[in-house]
C-alpha cells in the first residue's frame, strides 16, 4: 500500500455572508419607525467591544483602512431568485447591482448565480433504481408577505472599526428605527424613516463615548430579488446571535457545550454552518453540524517551548507557526500566519487612521483592557484575506502571540493515531445523533424569545420538520474480473474485497525484474511480508518472481537515494522501498528519484504497515492483497472493470493542488481513461503542469485534452477519436463556476474543433460536469446512512442547474456526505438518468480501494497526481509515466 506522509485535505465549510447583531428590545419606547431625531435610547450591555485588529505595514505600523467602495454592477445573468451561501457546493447567487454607495461591499458580497441549465432543457430527474424517501438537513422557510425592505447606509464619526461596537451603537436606536438588520455598514429596515438622511448623536453604553451616526437612504430591496436572500441570511444570523453562540469567522459555535480533551490540550467547540437560498420550489435553510478544534495553549506558550529546545529558536518557532490558523482571544477572529517579525514587538508603535501614534500595548489596554505581559515578544504576521481586501484592508496584519490561540489539526497531530481517535470520537457523528442535533437546533431557534421575535418581526416562518425528498437507489454494479467469466455483484456496501481473493485480476502484467530496499536489520521482516505478497499474487493469477533485496545503512533520504542510483542502472520494472516512518523529506527524495529523474514505478511502504499483529504473519494478507493490486496497476495492469455502455469515449478528471514550497504556484493534474470500440480494455493518460496563482486554467485544460486525444490516437490508431468526451472538473471553489462555463468550456471546444477538423463521420460531444465534495448537504434514511448508489435530483437541487447528489460510498462511522454534480455543459445526448448511472459506474474504478469512492475515479487519480507533485515532487513527472497509474 502506497504510504504517503499522512496529510488530510480538510473540509471546507460555507455559509451566508454578513455578521450577526444583537436583538434589540423594540417594544420599549414604542418606535414608530420614522423620524430624523433620536428617540429614547435603551442603554443595554453590548457585546464586548473589539475593534478590528490594526492592519499594519511591517515595521511601519500603518493602520489598515476599511473605507467602502461601491461594487460595480455585474454583467452576469441572474435568475429571478437565488441566495446567499452554498448549501450544496457554493456558487450561490445574489443581486449585485449597486443601490448607491455602500450597496455591496465586504461581508455583504453575494456570489453570482451561474445559469448552466437551458430554458428548454429536458427533465433532470432520472427514473432507474429503487425509489425511497430520505430526510435532509434542510428546513423550509416561508415568508408571509413580499413587502420591500428599505436599505440605508450608516457612517460613524469618529470611525469605528469593530462591527460589535457598531452593533452596540445601533442597538441603542432600536426603539426609534424599529425592526432592523445591520452588518456594519448597511442597515435594512422594515419601516421607512421619515427623512432620507438622519444624523444622530449616540453614546457608547460601554465607554460613554459620543459618536455621530449618519443614516442615509440608498435604495429599496425587492424581497423577490436576489438581494432578498442576503437579507434572509442576515436575518437568520441575527436570530442565531440571540442564542448566546460565539461567532468565529462566519459560523456560530457553542462555547457552553465545548468538549475538553485534556490529555492533548484540546477543546472542541460544536457549531453550525447555515445558509438560505432558493431551491427548486422552496426557500430552504441548510444547517450542518461542525466543530472547531482549539488548543488550550497560546502561540506565546509555543514560543517559550521552542526557546528551550536546541537550535535556532527563531527558525524553530517560524516553522511551527507558518501556515497555522490562530484565533485572537479578544475578538474571536481567525488569521492564517504567514511569517514572524522579530523586529517588531508589542512595545512598537503604529499609526492610527487619525495620524496619531500608539503602541500595541497601549492599544490593547485602551480597546480591550488587556495587559500584555511580555513587551519583547515578536509579532505574528498575517496577510489579509480576499474578503478583507474587498473592504480595503491590504497591508499585513500584526498579531501578538500572547493573545492568539492555535486552532486546527497539524500534520504531527494527524500522525498520532490515538489523538485523532480521541477527536473523531466526538466529531464523527452518526446519522441518528446528527438528526437529533439538527432538531434541537431548530427547537432552540423556535423557543428562544429573542430569536422567535426576529422571525416574527420579519414575517418569516421556519418549519420544524426536516425536509424529506424522493430518492432512488441504483442497482448494484457488476464487477468484471475476466471477460469470459461471470460478473460479481458489488454488494450492498459496494465492497468486493473478498471476491478479489477468489478471482484473477482483469489484466495482469508479469513482474520479474524488481528490487526491495529496506534498512539493514529489517530483512527478515521484509521477507515475511514478501511471502504474503507472493501468496496473494498467486491467488489472483498475477505472476510475480522473487525480488532481489538491497539494504541501506540508515534511514536517511540520502542513503535511499544512493542505493536507488545504483539500482537504476539495471533494467528494472519496479522498486519497493520499506521505510521506518512517514518522514516527508525521505519520501520526497525517493519519489523524485524514481518519478522525475527516471520513469521507474515505485512503491513506498512503512515498516509499521508490514509488522504482523501478535507475530502472526497471516494477519498481513489483507495488506499484501492491496499491495499486489497496486503493483499490477503501476505496471500497466487492470484489477477489475465494470460494463461500459459508451463504446468510444474519453473520461477526464481534473484537480488542482498548491505547491507547499512556493504558495504562488499550483499544479493542475489531468487524468483520462480512454475507451474504444472493439477494445476489451481501456488505456490511461495523465499530464500535469504548473501555473501561477490567479492564472487562467482554461488554456492548460484545453491543451491537456488535446494531449489526451493524441494519446488516444497513439493507443487505438491514428484515425481513431472518441465520440464523447466527459470532463469531471474537480477543484472548483466559490465564484469559480463562471470561469469554468465562460472560459474552460469554450477553450476545450476550440481545441476539439482543431483536433476533429478532418473527421467527417461525427462531431465530438463534450460534457463538463463540476464535482463538489465539500458541501454541507446531508442525507438520511430514517436514522441511518442511505446505501451506496442513492441519488437525489429534486427539491434540494437548484433551479438554475442540471444537478444531482450521489452517495456512492459506504461510511461505517459518522454521517455519509453526498457528492454534488453540476452538469455545466452537455452535448452527450445522454438522458439525465444515463448520465447519473454512468457517473456512478466511474466511482467503482479506483484501484487503491476494493470498493466505491466519493468521486469518479479519474478525479481521485487527478487529485493524487496533483497532490504528489505539489507536496513532494515540485516538478513535472517523467513523460514515460504518462500512460500508467503510477501514483
Amino acid at each position: 500500500m502506497e504510504q504517503q506522509p499522512n496529510r488530510g485535505r480538510g473540509r471546507g465549510t460555507r455559509g451566508a455572508p454578513g455578521a450577526a447583531g444583537g436583538q434589540p428590545n423594540w417594544k420599549q419606547g414604542g418606535g414608530d419607525g420614522g423620524g430624523g431625531r433620536p428617540g429614547p435610547s435603551q442603554p443595554r450591555q453590548p457585546h464586548s467591544a473589539a475593534p478590528q485588529q490594526p492592519g499594519t505595514s511591517r515595521g511601519a505600523g500603518v493602520a489598515a483602512a476599511a473605507d467602502a467602495n461601491p461594487q460595480a454592477t455585474t454583467t452576469v445573468r441572474t435568475v429571478p431568485r437565488g441566495g446567499g451561501g452554498g448549501g450544496n457546493g457554493g456558487n450561490g447567487g445574489g443581486d449585485t447591482g449597486a443601490l448607491g454607495r455602500g450597496a455591496m461591499r465586504g461581508s455583504r458580497y453575494v456570489p453570482e448565480v451561474v445559469i448552466t441549465r437551458r430554458a428548454n432543457a429536458p427533465s433532470k430527474q432520472g427514473a432507474s433504481g429503487t425509489k425511497l424517501v430520505v430526510k435532509t438537513n434542510y428546513f423550509r422557510l416561508t415568508r408571509k408577505n413580499k413587502d420591500s425592505i428599505f436599505q440605508y447606509r450608516v457612517d460613524f464619526e469618529p470611525t469605528v472599526e469593530d462591527t460589535r461596537v457598531m452593533q452596540a451603537l445601533i442597538r441603542t436606536q432600536g426603539p426609534v428605527i424599529g425592526p432592523y438588520i445591520f452588518d456594519g455598514t448597511l442597515l435594512f429596515l422594515y419601516n421607512k424613516l421619515r427623512s432620507e438622511e438622519v444624523d444622530l448623536q449616540v453614546k457608547d453604553p460601554r465607554t460613554d463615548a459620543l459618536y455621530k451616526v449618519k443614516i442615509r437612504h440608498v435604495g429599496t430591496v425587492d424581497m423577490t430579488s436576489e438581494k432578498a436572500f442576503m437579507i434572509l441570511n442576515l436575518m437568520h444570523r441575527q436570530a442565531m446571535g440571540s442564542l448566546k453562540l460565539l461567532l468565529i469567522n462566519r459560523h456560530f459555535f457553542d462555547p457552553e457545550a465545548k468538549i475538553t480533551i485534556p490529555q492533548y490540550g484540546l477543546e472542541l467547540y460544536p457549531g453550525y454552518v447555515t445558509s438560505i437560498r432558493q431551491h427548486e420550489q422552496d426557500i430552504l435553510l441548510c444547517v450542518d453540524v461542525t466543530h472547531r478544534v482549539l488548543r488550550t495553549d497560546t502561540c506565546y506558550k509555543m514560543l517559550q517551548t521552542v526557546q528551550r529546545q536546541p537550535g535556532s529558536f527563531r527558525d524553530n518557532f517560524r516553522k511551527q507557526v507558518l501556515g497555522a490558523q490562530v484565533m485572537s482571544v479578544y475578538n474571536q477572529k481567525m488569521y492564517k500566519i504567514c511569517d514572524v517579525d522579530f523586529n517588531v514587538s508589542p512595545s512598537s508603535s503604529f499609526s492610527t487612521k487619525d495620524g496619531s501614534s500608539i503602541t500595541f500595548m497601549d492599544y490593547y489596554k485602551k480597546q480591550y483592557n488587556i495587559t500584555i505581559r511580555d513587551p519583547k515578544q515578536p509579532m505574528l504576521v498575517s496577510m489579509p484575506s480576499e474578503r478583507m481586501a474587498r473592504i480595503g484592508i491590504t497591508s499585513p496584519i500584526l498579531l501578538v502571540p500572547e493573545l492568539c490561540r492555535l486552532t486546527g489539526i497539524t500534520d504531527e497531530m494527524r500522525r498520532d493515531f490515538h489523538q485523532m481517535r480521541a477527536i473523531a470520537d466526538h466529531t464523527r457523528i452518526g446519522a441518528d445523533k446528527r438528526i437529533q442535533r439538527l432538531e434541537r437546533f431548530n427547537e432552540r431557534l423556535q423557543s428562544t424569545p429573542a430569536s422567535r421575535e426576529v422571525f416574527q418581526f420579519w414575517k418569516t416562518e421556519l418549519e420544524r420538520r426536516l425536509v424529506e425528498v424522493p430518492a432512488r437507489t441504483l442497482r448494484q454494479e457488476s464487477i468484471l474480473f475476466r471477460l469470459d467469466g461471470d460478473a460479481v455483484p458489488s454488494g450492498p456496501e459496494a465492497d468486493w474485497g473478498q471476491a478479489l481473493h477468489r478471482n484473477q485480476m482483469f489484466k495482469s502484467v508479469p513482474l520479474h525484474r524488481w528490487y526491495v530496499v529496506c534498512e539493514r536489520g529489517k530483512e527478515s521482516m521484509a521477507k515475511d511480508f514478501l511471502g504474503c505478497v507472493m501468496q496473494a499474487a498467486r491467488g489472483m493469477s498475477f505472476k510475480v518472481s522473487e525480488p532481489r533485496l538491497a539494504t541501506v545503512q540508515n534511514d536517511s533520504g540520502n542513503a535511499y537515494v544512493n542505493v536507488l542510483t545504483e539500482l537504476l542502472n539495471e533494467d528494472l520494472q519496479l522498486v519497493m522501498c520499506i521505510v521506518p516512518n512517514d518522514r516527508a523529506d525521505r519520501y520526497s527524495v525517493i519519489k523524485r528519484k524514481c518519478c522525475v529523474d527516471r520513469a521507474l514505478p515505485c512503491q513506498v511502504i512503512k515498516l509499521r504497515t508490514i509488522t504482523p499483529k501478535n507475530g502472526n504473519v497471516r494477519t498481513l494478507m489483507s495488506v499484501a492483497t492491496k499491495v499486489v493490486i497496486q503493483l499490477n496497476c503501476k505496471l500497466g495492469g487492470i484489477p477489475w472493470m465494470v460494463r461500459n455502455p459508451l463504446s468510444t469515449a474519453m473520461v477526464v478528471g481534473f484537480d488542482v493542488c498548491h505547491d507547499t514550497h512556493d504558495r504562488s504556484k499550483s499544479y493542475g493534474a489531468m487524468v483520462a481513461t480512454m475507451y474504444a470500440s472493439k477494445q476489451t480494455e481501456p488505456k490511461y493518460f495523465s499530464t500535469i503542469e504548473p501555473h501561477t496563482r490567479g492564472e487562467e486554467l482554461s488554456n492548460f485544460i484545453a491543451n491537456g485534452v488535446g494531449k489526451a486525444l493524441r494519446s488516444y490516437q497513439a493507443s487505438f490508431g491514428a484515425g481513431t477519436l472518441p465520440r464523447r468526451i466527459l470532463v469531471y472538473r474537480d477543484g472548483v471553489g466559490d465564484g469559480q463556476l463562471r470561469g469554468v462555463v465562460d472560459f474552460e468550456v469554450k477553450k476545450i471546444k476550440q481545441r476539439l474543433l482543431e483536433v476533429y477538423a478532418n473527421v467527417q463521420d461525427f462531431k465530438p460531444q463534450l460534457s463538463v460536469i463540476v464535482v463538489s465534495k465539500r458541501i454541507n448537504t446531508r442525507l438520511f434514511m430514517a436514522d441511518r446512512n442511505p446505501p451506496p448508489g442513492t441519488i437525489v435530483d429534486d427539491i434540494i437541487t437548484l433551479p438554475e442547474r442540471t444537478d444531482f447528489f450521489l452517495i456512492s460510498q459506504t461510511v461505517r462511522q459518522g454521517t455519509v456526505s453526498p457528492t454534488s454534480y453540476n452538469v455545466a455543459h452537455d452535448e452527450s445526448g445522454l438522458t439525465a438518468d444515463q448520465l447519473q448511472v454512468y457517473t456512478s459506474k466511474q466511482t467503482h474504478l479506483y484501484y487503491n480501494w476494493c470498493g466505491t469512492i466519493a468521486v469518479p475515479a479519474v478525479c481521485q487519480y487527478a487529485h493524487k497526481l496533483a497532490f504528489l507533485t505539489a507536496q513532494y515532487l515540485h516538478n513535472q513527472p517523467h513523460q514515460q509515466l504518462e500512460n500508467r497509474l503510477y501514483k
